[in-house]
């Protein structure tokens, strides 16, 4: 009877440490579940309105986003005019809302030494002007090297990891940008290998569903990189018409308006574990017609409604 009493104990506290150890597995698998998407407004979708970035934060705060994604001209056409930096750091903290990208477009990876120089001068200034307002990261595009093929991929990570080195003065991240237009880093794999081999902790991908379509690239891609790879995306659609090879930035359209696999990429970006930004990038001329707010409205509940397809929730 003894035996069959040390046995019982010893099959219940096994089923305790096995009991305790399920637990801890869920809670742990609990704490790895991707934490859904957070919103963000690029100011290009209104950018044909020609507004002021003051009017622009208001309109992404009013229309229900978390994030704004300025475009640089914009903030330095403000400053010039005046205005101070400091004051639209507060506007943005008083309506609600965070700056965690910007575009620009510094010729930070072009081979000719001089045109470099100033690029990586330009971004400097751009990245000290961007952290003033509380921004977090910026674009990082092929700008200057779209035309002729041919850049050398490893000397492209090396100056990559110095553009990176020049934000870390300013807490400012450049996320190369996947360009499908160019000649270079027109791909997701080039402009991954530019990321990685950068050798840099914060090195990032900035991609972009038109982009990632222009350029010939498959979506599935996507389910090769991780939620620290992919911070910011450019979400948009495109239509059937007209075919790839003649498509432009202006036949971009909301999200779910078009023939994008919208669905799998979201599942897709869901799966790698990430809260990751969705930044509505548009330069659509229909758009630029309509009122500013009716747009960011619009544009706002599209992209919720492709999220709640998936995830059942947005």
């Amino acid at each position: 009877m003894q035996s069959n009493l040390s046995r019982r104990r010893l099959l219940t506290a096994a089923g305790a440490v096995i009991g305790a150890a399920a637990v801890g597995g869920t809670a742990k698998a609990a704490e790895k579940r991707p934490a859904g998407f957070a919103y963000c407004l690029n100011t290009g979708t209104i950018r044909g309105q020609k507004l002021s970035i003051g009017k622009e934060i208001e309109i992404a705060a009013k229309a229900g986003y978390d994030s704004i994604e300025p475009w640089v001209d914009g903030i330095n056409r403000y400053k010039e005019a005046g205005g101070s930096l400091k004051d639209l750091k507060k506007k943005t903290s008083d309506l609600g809302i965070t700056v965690e990208s910007a575009i620009s477009f510094p010729n930070w990876v072009v081979d000719d030494d001089a045109r470099r120089a100033k690029g990586f001068e330009q971004a400097k200034r751009e990245m000290d002007v961007l952290a003033q307002i509380g921004g977090k990261r910026i674009a990082a595009p092929p700008a200057g090297a779209t035309r002729e093929p041919g850049l050398n991929l490893d000397k492209a990570a090396e100056r990559y990891r110095k553009l990176l080195e020049v934000g870390e003065q300013f807490d400012v991240v450049p996320q190369v940008e996947v360009w499908g237009f160019s000649k270079n880093l027109y791909r997701l794999g080039q402009s991954m290998y530019v990321v990685i081999e950068s050798g840099h902790p914060k090195a990032c991908l900035l991609p972009d569903v038109f982009h990632i379509y222009k350029g010939g690239s498959d979506f599935h891609g996507l389910k090769q990189l991780s939620a620290r790879a992919i911070q910011v995306f450019h979400l948009n659609d495109y239509p059937a018409d007209p075919p790839r090879e003649q498509a432009r930035d202006s036949d971009r359209v909301f999200p779910g308006d078009g023939v994008a696999p919208i669905s799998q990429i979201i599942q897709d970006l869901y799966a790698n574990g990430g809260n990751t930004i969705l930044s509505l990038e548009l330069f659509n001329p229909n758009y630029y017609k309509q009122d500013a707010l009716d747009v960011a409205k619009a544009g706002l509940a599209k992209m919720k409604s492709a999220v709640r397809k998936v995830i059942g929730a947005g």
